[in-house]
């Protein structure tokens, strides 16, 4: 869909003829996770059509270096609905992706029956979000700097953390990236989705007023074994500031793959938990 830099790639699973308003099509998507991580979780939808989109810059779809809002990536998934020709839909995005479709169902509310944002990785409703965004904001630095290694060590302890960001989180060692099993060479490749839109994505503010005017349409969901690291963290915040109570999934941050990435959650009864909050 789409040309160029707009270009949005997008599978669907089934036959969209069949959606009805009770059970409509049923969109998938993750940020900067592309559609092959929803292969265990959308195969366990099999009785309705399901849609699972690459977000712009990763997955099949053009690379770059400048980084995208989640208003971009929203406007994005209108696109895929519009040329879809099927709403209004369902949609499960998870991390980043839930941010974007926060932002999707302020601006455009008559494109969902029912989001679940899972795990939004977000600061602006946390206490600690000025401690959180400068993480990020150097994560982003030592990306630009010395590249996808080094910075992947520092995300991948930051998300780990439980709890709020202390203030002097920077000052703490930062870890080499051989304690995660990366590379220490910098090949000059720039355009890593995810360290792409850090702090961007993170730093977004949603309109809270136009979220709580959908009532229990839209959900914020949270891994159960996620604890206090700061996506659950997130979700928990933005339900609090809409007027609604978190819903907890089954597993973590990955509780929905099955093995794909190396990674391995609960997808039985992560589809059965989504299944009862659709209904």
């Amino acid at each position: 869909m789409g040309r160029g830099d707009d270009t949005i790639h997008y599978d669907v699973r089934g036959d969209l003829t069949a959606a009805t308003a009770e059970r409509p099509v049923l969109i998938m998507v993750g940020s900067p996770m592309d559609a092959t991580g929803f292969g265990s979780l959308a195969a366990r939808f099999a009785d309705r059509p399901v849609v699972t989109v690459d977000p712009r810059g990763a997955g099949r779809n053009p690379v770059g270096t400048s980084a995208l809002s989640p208003d971009v990536h929203g406007q994005d998934l209108h696109r895929v609905i519009e040329d879809l020709g099927i709403g209004p839909v369902d949609i499960f995005a998870s991390s980043g992706a839930a941010i974007n479709a926060l932002a999707l169902a302020a601006a455009r509310p008559d494109d969902i029956r029912k989001l679940v944002a899972h795990e939004p990785p977000i600061a602006d409703p946390l206490p600690d979000h000025e401690a959180y965004l400068a993480v990020c904001q150097d994560i982003k630095v030592i990306y630009e700097a010395s590249g996808t290694g080094p910075a992947m060590a520092k995300f991948i302890a930051y998300v780990m953390h439980q709890g709020p960001t202390p203030d002097d989180y920077l000052d703490r060692p930062t870890p080499e990236p051989t304690q995660f099993g990366l590379p220490t060479h910098d090949n000059g490749d720039r355009t890593d989705p995810l360290m792409r839109n850090i702090p961007t994505c993170q730093a977004y503010r949603p309109d809270y007023d136009a979220l709580a005017a959908l009532g229990d349409r839209v959900v914020l969901a949270y891994g159960i074994e996620s604890g206090e690291e700061s996506p659950a963290r997130g979700a928990r915040a933005v339900a609090e500031r809409i007027g609604r109570a978190a819903v907890d999934f089954p597993s973590h941050h990955a509780g929905f793959l099955g093995g794909e990435f190396g990674q391995q959650g609960d997808p039985e009864a992560f589809a059965e938990r989504l299944r009862i909050v659709f209904a």
